[in-house]
């Protein structure tokens, strides 16, 4: 098992980051993809079509989201917690995942910078 820890400075405001990681609609614009996602701590969530599955487990308003990450039959659950702190005119965003599947994390660190918080980045920096 290995962890992924990052920490992400994005262009938004904490409450804009808050919601395009919990808001089903906004992760939708930045995703482009249907998201299945809740605030209720103990409901389950979808992303991707499926590629990421799970349970909410604790909501901070605007400061942090904690969720389990379904991996098979994985004895030891893979917890995600994602921070939120105000940094000046940005967020400083860190991104801690831990008992990933030896096999799975070189595909899930480029995921966590590519696909899911370098897409939040774009989302908030567009460069047309």
């Amino acid at each position: 098992m290995k962890a992924f820890k990052k920490v992400f400075k994005i262009n938004a405001e904490p409450s804009d980051i808050y919601s395009a990681l919990t808001n089903p609609y906004t992760i939708e614009l930045w995703s482009g993809y249907h998201a299945e996602m809740s605030t209720e701590p103990d409901s389950e969530f979808s992303l991707w079509e499926g590629d990421i599955t799970g349970k909410n487990l604790e909501f901070v308003q605007d400061r942090k989201v904690v969720q389990e990450w379904y991996f098979g039959d994985q004895s030891e659950k893979s917890i995600v917690t994602i921070s939120i702190n105000p940094d000046g005119e940005n967020s400083q965003v860190t991104v801690e995942h831990t008992n990933i599947p030896d096999n799975e994390f070189a595909q899930i660190a480029e995921g966590w910078r590519e696909f899911y918080i370098g897409a939040i980045i774009n989302f908030f920096n567009p460069n047309f």
